[in-house]
């Protein structure tokens, strides 16, 4: 047993970080001041193979795995978390849908442009009376002779403003876990609409909308996977989605240490370096060990759930909410030792901090993984 990532996922967190540090940086201050994701990423991160990990060779994929997803939300959100959830959610929110649960025409259609950055995804399951309980989705689906038609809201939905294809869960059954679809919705559909990008306290740089379905027609083969079956397939992408959200919250956190520590060694108080006071200096030693907590408990809930471990559940569920409240508490140290330095907007510590905070509650909220953890102890 080993605590280590293998050469192969070593080389990859290198050349993730170089195509960061590359290409994502240089723009993470002109996307935050314009409140977008630069387009031109797109086809970078596809060129880079970054959107495809894990889809199948046969559709212009890596066909790899979760722990690869995590090192590369973790390099992502080390610049930029409202640009890493933008490319996450497209590629290992919403594609990995249509990778398990897709006709075959359904992933020669989309897959591809996925992973290479030519097309761009969003999952719609959240409502405005509807968050963390999934199996009360109200937006609902009607048979009719041609296909469906789909009427609801969706709220809080990343991407809408820039997705090509739409998934969305709709009430086809009875009320309840099991009688929730899954439904594709292309772009420019009748029907479908979208609401103003809404102003986020973070994630500046990612689309967030309100989703309209006013009598929107679907065929048949609109339905992804199986009828009925849609909260449980929601339910299963949740534990990749979980594990990426994780992840970026130790990209927040090693990048707001990595600032704390270089400002610390610069920063004089009293005649002398911060680093020489030992309350900085155990402050910084804290915050290494409880990073170092959150992302081992990540990297084994990504290994776990790739290779089908009977705990893999409970494993994302435990680093969900360790490396999301880690996270918070590493990244407020750092604005505290920036002191003022760190509450002006100019400052990367307060980005983050910003950031960072949704961790807590976007993918499941910490009650959420917590009430996971203990089910059956009532």
């Amino acid at each position: 047993m080993s605590w280590e990532l293998d050469q192969v996922h070593q080389d990859f967190q290198a050349s993730a970080r170089a195509f960061v540090d590359r290409q994502v940086r240089p723009l993470v201050e002109s996307a935050e001041e314009a409140g977008s994701f630069p387009a031109e990423l797109w086809k970078q991160l596809g060129s880079a193979g970054l959107l495809g990990l894990i889809t199948p060779e046969a559709h212009g994929g890596a066909d790899g795995d979760g722990l690869a997803v995590a090192l590369l939300a973790e390099e992502l959100a080390r610049a930029s978390g409202g640009i890493a959830v933008t490319a996450l959610v497209s590629a290992y929110m919403a594609a990995p849908h249509v990778i398990r649960h897709g006709t075959p025409a359904q992933q020669d259609r989309w897959l591809a442009p996925l992973a290479a950055g030519e097309a761009v995804a969003a999952i719609a399951v959240t409502e405005p009376g509807t968050g963390s309980d999934v199996a009360r989705v109200g937006t609902t689906a009607r048979r009719t002779e041609d296909g469906w038609l789909l009427n609801g809201r969706k709220m809080f939905i990343t991407n809408a403003g820039l997705a090509d294809l739409i998934i969305v869960a709709a009430r086809t059954g009875d009320a309840g876990r099991g009688g929730l679809t899954l439904f594709l919705v292309g772009r420019g559909t009748d029907g479908l609409s979208l609401g103003r990008p809404l102003a986020k306290m973070g994630w500046h740089s990612s689309d967030t909308r309100e989703v309209l379905l006013d009598d929107v027609a679907l065929p048949a083969d609109a339905v992804l996977g199986t009828e009925n079956r849609g909260f449980y397939q929601i339910m299963e992408a949740f534990q990749l989605e979980r594990v990426a959200l994780a992840a970026m919250g130790i990209g927040h956190a090693a990048e707001c240490l990595d600032l704390a520590r270089e400002y610390a060694g610069q920063r004089e108080a009293f005649g002398e370096p911060l680093t020489h006071l030992q309350t900085i200096r155990h402050r910084l030693a804290a915050m290494e060990v409880e990073l170092e907590a959150a992302r081992l408990i990540t990297y084994q809930a990504a290994a776990r759930l790739d290779a089908g471990h009977p705990e893999a559940a409970r494993s994302v569920a435990r680093a969900k909410y360790l490396a999301a409240i880690s996270a918070n508490r590493i990244v407020d140290d750092a604005v505290q030792l920036f002191g003022g330095a760190g509450f002006v907007e100019e400052s990367p510590v307060a980005r983050h901090y910003r950031d960072v905070r949704i961790l807590r509650i976007g993918g499941g909220t910490d009650e959420i993984q917590l009430e996971i953890l203990t089910r059956g102890m009532a």
